[in-house]
């Protein structure tokens, strides 16, 4: 007979993890902004873009959040040693995620919304990776599709936010492509366990490419995040068709669907 096994995280390790990332995003307000425009050749072409030194506490919270959840999850009873690099990717990505859409936002009632909201969400991302460690916990297939079905809420939160906040298409492109790698890379792991690295660089690869024709689109901010969202959720279901040797033509047609719905949802909502 086998053992339901339902644990949960270390309340003391999850609270102090959590409130130094949110921390992290309250200074990135109170500290002064100040740009520097910051200049760089690469194969004879000239780039510049604009960069603030706040920024830096995006992704510090983002490198807070992996290390962090490597630390919580070596608390599990279940943990054996095992690398944990696959369970730092959604936590990084949803940090990543809250504080490009904090930073853009002026500091108000909608944005201590946002970050309430925020913080909840990244409390039930590690919640969930932590219930991902042990397969026999009970609750492991809900956590596996929730984590999954998360990974493409945050790319299009992203996309989102990088459309809203009209960046440059070289930000935007150093932008989604890791994004774009990261969550097809954790998709396939989470559904077959392996980690498919070559397959998640091609699917960021054209990711780009549909990043940079889009980019020049008249769309809004989240018909700009659909409609990256559907050759992304498009080529990610393929190879997880693939894997589980469905047909060619059947993975092929099931990937045309996904493509289809998300691009005809955001032509529904330019059309309103």
């Amino acid at each position: 007979m086998s053992i339901e096994r339902r644990h949960v995280p270390d309340a003391n390790r999850l609270s102090v993890l959590l409130a130094v990332v949110l921390l992290s995003y309250v200074l990135a307000q109170l500290i002064e902004r100040e740009q520097y425009a910051v200049f760089f050749q690469l194969f004879g072409v000239d780039y510049s873009f604009d960069f603030e030194p706040t920024s830096l506490a995006i992704w510090f919270a983002a490198g807070l959040t992996a290390s962090g959840i490597d630390w919580l999850l070596r608390g599990h009873p279940q943990y054996d040693g095992r690398r944990t690099l696959p369970h730092w990717i959604l936590p990084a990505l949803t940090a990543l995620v809250l504080g490009i859409s904090l930073y853009n936002m002026p500091l108000g009632p909608l944005w201590w919304l946002g970050f309430g909201l925020g913080g909840a969400l990244l409390l039930l991302v590690l919640v969930a990776e932590y219930i991902a460690l042990d397969s026999s916990d009970v609750r492991h297939p809900a956590a596996s599709a929730g984590l999954m079905a998360l990974s493409f809420a945050l790319f299009v939160i992203l996309a989102s936010a990088l459309s809203y906040a009209g960046v440059r298409l070289t930000v935007l492109v150093l932008a989604i492509f890791p994004a774009a790698g990261m969550v097809t890379l954790r998709a396939i792991h989470l559904q077959s366990g392996n980690w498919d690295i070559l397959w998640s660089l091609t699917s960021a690869f054209i990711l780009t490419q549909f990043a940079a024709a889009f980019h020049y689109w008249p769309l809004e901010p989240v018909q700009h995040g659909l409609a990256l969202l559907g050759p992304l959720y498009a080529l990610t279901g393929l190879t997880m068709n693939l894997r589980e040797q469905v047909s060619p033509r059947r993975a092929g047609v099931d990937a045309l669907a996904g493509l289809g719905v998300f691009w005809l949802a955001a032509l529904l909502l330019g059309g309103g």
